[in-house]
């Protein structure tokens, strides 16, 4: 089988903790599919996301971007929607674009709101909340500064949250980066995650780190080196 051949020609420890420089060789080593694969990263906290004070999330500016295009759908009017149309929004709408929505368009990546849009853009909750795309004050997908926000959703701004087991996932860019390109984003995702340590969480912060791309093996990381 196809399959198994390539996982016998895998390489790496795949039981020890590297130092992430290593770590991001053997996932570059190791990415054989015929497409420009994903690296992902998966980083598990030592919190409890069903306590409020626990809840990590936030945003980070990836310095080397993710390597991919995303879609922004910005929801605001008149000088905000042409605002945010200017800054290479994909789709700009009010009310038309909330009953697309409401009726299954989901042709996005990223939702932005302008803060007078919330009350219209409450009745998404059930639609995009489940799918982590609710505008949110927090990540900086409700603000004023639509522009803004559209251009930082285009150049390498990621969103970050915990999920139920306390880990965070995130693509960090794709096989065909630089090393020194996927080091930088990986230090720079470590570094927002420690500037939002939550006040409830006790112990170690930071457990466990790991590495892979779409279809390759994951390789631990040795936390310390990864800046935790």
């Amino acid at each position: 089988m196809a399959t198994s051949k390539r996982i016998k020609a895998w390489t790496g420890d795949r039981t020890v903790s590297h130092p992430v420089e290593e770590a991001v060789k053997l996932v570059k080593a190791n990415a054989k599919a015929k497409f420009d694969e994903s690296v992902e990263i998966a980083v598990n906290l030592g919190v409890d996301p069903r306590h409020a004070d626990q809840q990590v999330r936030g945003v980070v500016s990836l310095p080397s971007g993710t390597g991919r295009d995303v879609r922004v759908a910005v929801i605001a009017k008149d000088a905000k929607a042409a605002e945010a149309t200017a800054a290479g929004a994909d789709i700009v709408g009010a009310e038309d674009l909330v009953e697309r929505i409401q009726g299954g368009f989901m042709d996005f990546d990223r939702v932005i709101a302008t803060p007078d849009m919330m009350a219209l853009v409450g009745r998404l909750g059930k639609v995009l909340g489940p799918r982590g795309l609710m505008p949110n004050p927090r990540v900086g997908t409700v603000t004023p500064n639509v522009g803004q926000a559209v251009k930082d959703a285009k150049g390498g701004a990621i969103e970050f949250r915990t999920e139920k087991t306390g880990i965070i996932h995130a693509g960090i860019g794709k096989t065909s980066f630089t090393e020194d390109a996927l080091l930088a984003n990986v230090k720079a995702l470590v570094d927002a995650l420690n500037k939002a340590k939550p006040t409830g969480a006790k112990g170690v912060y930071i457990k466990k780190i790991s590495l892979s791309s779409t279809m390759g093996p994951g390789f631990k990381v040795d936390t310390a080196s990864a800046g935790a």
